[in-house]
């Protein structure tokens, strides 16, 4: 039989020749990155104070995080970006704390809603929820009493309320480019002339195809 000691010194060198848990490496840089984006949204947020421009964009954030409304509530934002993230959802007390914006960007991240709130959002001129998960045009966009450009452009729209965009209060220009919508809401739009409507080529339907 080995004796133990030298049993034990064997152990310990095996040990110290195995890899480290994989787990283990992966929730050291999770948390690593989390750290990063966490000093990232900090240090955007103290830029904002002095110029009045939060930019949160490509912050690896799911939501908005309430530290972000603490940090702000002495600051009167002109613009807020938060593109590049993984947010499906702003709350509605977005719109109460940023009220001012006259500039939001919503775009490449998974959303597919806005809450009502955001019709209070009675500064706002630009507004961009490109490249996200809408399958319907939020309404609360077009009733924003100075909205003058709105990008929904790269998302899954299918049907939009053709007279809630013609009686929008100031809208000038809008983009529904790369949108599954239906035929009729695009040769409907197509004849909308107070409003320029950017729409990709509508593709013929099978049955519309006359060579077949």
């Amino acid at each position: 039989m080995r004796p133990p000691a030298q049993y034990d010194s064997q152990v310990a060198t095996e040990a110290e020749g195995e890899q480290p848990d994989p787990r283990m490496v992966a929730m050291m840089i999770s948390t690593r990155l989390a750290g990063r984006a966490v000093i990232r949204v900090v240090g955007r947020c103290e830029e904002a104070q002095e110029n009045q421009e939060l930019d949160l964009s490509n912050c690896q954030l799911m939501q908005v995080p309430d530290a972000v409304y603490h940090l702000m509530r002495h600051t009167e934002l002109r613009t807020c970006d938060l593109s590049e993230n993984v947010i499906t959802k702003i709350p509605p007390k977005f719109a109460v704390k940023f009220n001012l914006i006259t500039d939001l960007n919503l775009s490449h991240n998974q959303m597919s809603k806005l809450p009502e709130e955001c019709a209070e959002l009675a500064n706002l001129e630009r507004l961009d929820i490109s490249h996200n998960t809408f399958v319907s045009l939020p309404s609360c966009a077009l009733r924003m009493p100075k909205l003058l450009s709105l990008k929904a452009n790269d998302n899954h729209i299918i049907d939009v309320e053709v007279d809630q965009i013609t009686e929008a209060p100031s809208l000038e220009t809008m983009d529904l480019e790369r949108n599954p919508l239906s035929p009729r809401i695009h040769d409907q739009l197509l004849r909308i002339t107070k409003i320029a409507v950017a729409l990709s080529p509508r593709e013929t339907e099978d049955w519309e195809d006359l060579t077949i």
